[in-house]
């Protein structure tokens, strides 16, 4: 069987455009900035750099080394570290699998209100005209309902370039993506934020905003906020990184590349900071309501906050269009790295091109998602699934990760050596220490705090019966098949493998 040489990143600045796409996502806009207000304000930056050495970038560079090292999707990967831990690149690619289904559709949603911007559609109302007239959201959390088609055909477009842009291949299809979606992306933003700092109000927002409440910072959930938002804005741990790795060359700057990648990302949470917060300030200035009711985040700033701004600013159509399509951009850019680890880790068990892999698994993957999600009660699995699938699935599957390959199998100095191999910036202890101690203990603070809280009292108040299906059923379900999978023997031998990482090296 004739064995081809695994696609590779045209250049270097090729795959820091896609890593930085896939880390600067919906979270970046509508999660950081009332993270930072709710945790110090000003004061909240010292411990979220600090997160960002300590566990952001050792954790990018752990999944760098993984993925070049071994060339191949996390499950391959995985299976090539130790045989039994092959579960846990199944672990990460059924829950991408999770992400993607639902994810896709809250782009879908980006994608009709750049539309809607162009007449600000919403009106005087945007909470009702998004749960009431668009969305059509049903009474009973649990119940499928109608189809939706405002959302259904956006959700279909939205899968029909996605997939697109993946049948193109690393090369042609991804890279060359990331290299239209994220210059524009910035610009964008920069001018959206240039905008919001000429406001008239401005100034009250950017003082809440950057004012530091360094009491703060004797509490430890602040401490905890701040590594949780690192941890799920950097697209670490769910594979992205280990499976865009395993396209660099073998010579590939390492350490580096998790610098620029992990700096820009903060860079651009910051920036959209300053803009959100600009915009908040107006809105307090010219309506009088108090900054502590605006601050939100997730659907309800992006979908409800900021339509109800854009509607009392001036020129405030212009600015609507342009939000929308920067969170279509940000959003774009993330899911296609989330579906590509499906696709690569399909294309490595099987055999399959990437076009039967795309076509196939792709299709089930959007497929499953214009069933689910466009519905009158679509919104109530997509909040379920999106709080259980991160809390008790990326976050969780870290943490037996690093305790996996730290303390099981012992293997960080093995990766810390194929870093520094080619590396500019050699890794020292400190880079053992924060993934064998420092980490782990973050994340199981963090985990015990969540099931601490999910013990007190149901999420949202939805029913008990939901939350086990729609819920703790989607986060345990993607382990049990993860574990089912990988007890799968392997069809293809490991002389095939030989011979393709041979290729791999002549062709670097």
């Amino acid at each position: 069987m004739a064995i081809k040489p695994r696609e590779q990143w045209g250049t270097r600045l090729g795959f820091l455009l896609a890593a930085i796409g896939s880390a600067i996502g919906l979270g970046n806009i509508w999660r950081f900035p009332a993270e930072a207000y709710r945790n110090g304000g000003g004061a909240f930056l010292l411990p979220y750099l600090i997160a960002l050495i300590t566990a952001g970038l050792p954790l990018l560079i752990l999944e760098y080394t993984i993925g070049r090292r071994f060339r191949k999707s996390p499950p391959a990967a995985f299976r090539k570290l130790a045989r039994k831990a092959e579960f846990l690149g199944w672990w990460q690619v059924l829950i991408c699998f999770v992400i993607a289904t639902y994810y896709a559709v809250i782009l879908a949603w980006a994608v009709r209100y750049v539309g809607f911007a162009f007449t600000e559609q919403w009106g005087d109302e945007p909470d009702a005209f998004l749960f009431g007239n668009f969305l059509q959201v049903g009474d009973t959390p649990g119940e499928f309902g109608g189809f939706v088609g405002g959302v259904f055909w956006p959700l279909l477009a939205v899968w029909v370039v996605t997939l697109g842009i993946l049948a193109l291949g690393v090369r042609r299809g991804i890279e060359w993506a990331n290299k239209i979606f994220i210059p524009t992306l910035v610009v964008f933003f920069l001018i959206l934020v240039v905008r919001a700092l000429t406001l008239e109000g401005a100034e009250v927002g950017l003082d809440a905003f950057f004012t530091p409440d360094w009491s703060a910072l004797r509490d430890g959930n602040v401490w905890v906020a701040a590594y949780g938002q690192i941890f799920f804005s950097l697209s670490i741990g769910f594979g992205i990184m280990i499976t865009y790795a395993s396209y660099l060359r073998r010579r590939s700057d390492l350490t580096g590349s998790a610098m620029v990648a992990g700096l820009s990302n903060s860079s651009f949470e910051l920036l959209a900071g300053i803009g959100v917060f600009a915009t908040l300030g107006f809105m307090t200035a010219s309506t009088g309501v108090p900054l502590d009711e605006l601050v939100t985040s997730g659907i309800g700033l992006a979908f409800v906050a900021f339509p109800t701004i854009i509607s009392s600013m001036p020129a405030g159509a212009f600015f609507g269009v342009l939000f929308f399509v920067s969170l279509v951009i940000a959003g774009l850019s993330s899911l296609i790295s989330i579906v590509q680890v499906i696709i690569s880790a399909v294309m490595d068990r099987t055999g399959m091109s990437r076009v039967q892999a795309v076509v196939i698994v792709g299709g089930l993957t959007a497929l499953t998602s214009l069933l689910l999600f466009p519905r009158t009660g679509g919104l109530y699995f997509l909040d379920a699934s999106d709080r259980f699938i991160n809390r008790y699935g990326i976050a969780l599957a870290s943490l037996i990760v690093l305790i996996v390959i730290g303390w099981v199998l012992r293997k960080l100095g093995e990766q810390q050596a194929e870093a520094d191999a080619t590396s500019a910036i050699m890794l020292g202890r400190w880079w053992k220490f924060c993934l064998a101690v420092i980490t782990p203990v973050v994340l199981g603070i963090m985990l015990f705090d969540s099931l601490r809280q999910e013990l007190e009292s149901n999420y949202e108040e939805y029913s008990t019966g939901f939350l086990l299906a729609a819920g703790w059923g989607v986060a345990a379900g993607a382990l049990v098949v993860a574990i089912l999978l990988s007890l799968i023997p392997w069809r293809r031998n490991m002389d095939e493998d030989l011979a393709a990482l041979h290729l791999d090296k002549r062709s670097s």
